[in-house]
């Protein structure tokens, strides 16, 4: 058990807010790539808070993600709030361990006593979490209990916090693997669909462009058909690695089928969209360069302006990708003369 290392007396109405974990960004980038984050209740998670409230007798269980300034609830059983600010987050804490957190009562620990969540709504005294942790070892979040009123927490209470908490990694486990390509890595087409979502609403929020590229690659079925399928899929695990190297970070990126990808740039023009693709297209023809290769791969790409009175769905604005990359390819195969792989 992680009890608070010398949980001295309360300061005069302060509280300490949770620091920053070593490893920061890579957790945030797990956190995302599950694509959880703003998605609706799910039965898998609200029936482990319920379990949760029953088996320890408390009002409130939650799982709690930690994202970059909020902590946000998967599931919440017993509190209406969707989320609350990071700086103020017991969850927060509780993440930069690896044992359960608990506080026997919030009023005599000093980096508590004064935070608001003691203060006010939901008047937190008892608060145990247990870290929730990515496949790769990273905090996603907890799952914790919170009561009203102090209490104590044995070993046994602890070992079987630590059952349910087991339980939910192993559903954002699960999650992971739908929405990841197997042969790839990267996300796939449902992935993509989740993140992407949320991209949209924000370009409208803010009123900021946004653009799709769809790519296909040229003349892959003779690729399998010559040379096996061992090589085709080496062919695509090896466009998806030049992806991850020459995309930003801010981009999202995947693979939706067969021999197709996406990309999505939000808050960038035509102008720099179409630079990125360039320096994928460079990268594609370094790699082309090397020795002993025995074929060229090559992409047609067609780019796409997100308009939120035309495209209404992700689908939407996939399918207008689609055309465009299609048009394109239909143009590069019309011509005679050399022409770039960059639509």
């Amino acid at each position: 058990m992680n009890d608070p290392a010398d949980p001295a007396r309360p300061s005069a109405g302060g509280f300490v807010p949770p620091a920053i974990p070593s490893g920061e960004r890579e957790r945030l980038e797990t956190l995302r790539d599950l694509n959880i984050l703003d998605t609706p209740a799910e039965e898998k998670f609200d029936r482990l808070t319920r379990l949760a409230r029953r088996l320890f007798d408390v009002p409130i269980a939650l799982v709690s993600l930690v994202d970059e300034s909020r902590q946000w609830f998967k599931s919440s059983d017993g509190l209406d709030a969707l989320e609350t600010p990071r700086d103020i987050s017991f969850c927060g804490h509780a993440i930069l361990g690896s044992e359960v957190f608990v506080i026997p009562d919030a009023t005599q620990d000093r980096r508590f006593a004064g935070n608001p969540l003691v203060l006010d709504g939901p008047e937190i005294r008892f608060y145990a979490g247990c870290p929730l942790r990515a496949e790769n070892g990273q905090p996603l979040g907890t799952l914790c209990l919170i009561d009203r009123n102090p209490r104590e927490f044995d070993a046994e209470d602890v070992s079987s916090l630590q059952d349910l908490a087991a339980m939910a990694e192993r559903e954002f486990a699960a999650i992971r693997l739908a929405t990841i390509d197997s042969l790839t890595g990267i996300s796939n087409r449902r992935g993509f669909s989740l993140r992407a979502d949320n991209v949209l609403k924000l370009s409208v929020r803010e009123n900021t462009p946004t653009v799709l590229a769809y790519i296909d690659l040229d003349n892959f079925k003779p690729i399998n058909d010559t040379f096996g399928h061992a090589e085709g899929d080496a062919v695509l695990v090896t466009f998806a690695e030049l992806m991850q190297q020459e995309f930003r970070e801010t981009d999202l990126f995947a693979r939706i089928g067969g021999d197709e990808f996406v990309a999505l740039f939000a808050n960038t023009s035509f102008a720099t969209a179409r630079e990125v693709i360039a320096r994928l297209d460079s990268a594609v023809t370094r790699y082309n360069e090397t020795p002993g290769r025995h074929f060229a791969i090559e992409f047609s790409c067609g780019f796409i302006g997100f308009d939120p009175n035309i495209h209404d769905s992700v689908d939407a604005l996939l399918g207008d990708g689609d055309q465009h990359m299609y048009m394109r390819k239909r143009a590069k195969n019309s011509t005679t003369t050399p022409d770039s792989a960059v639509g």
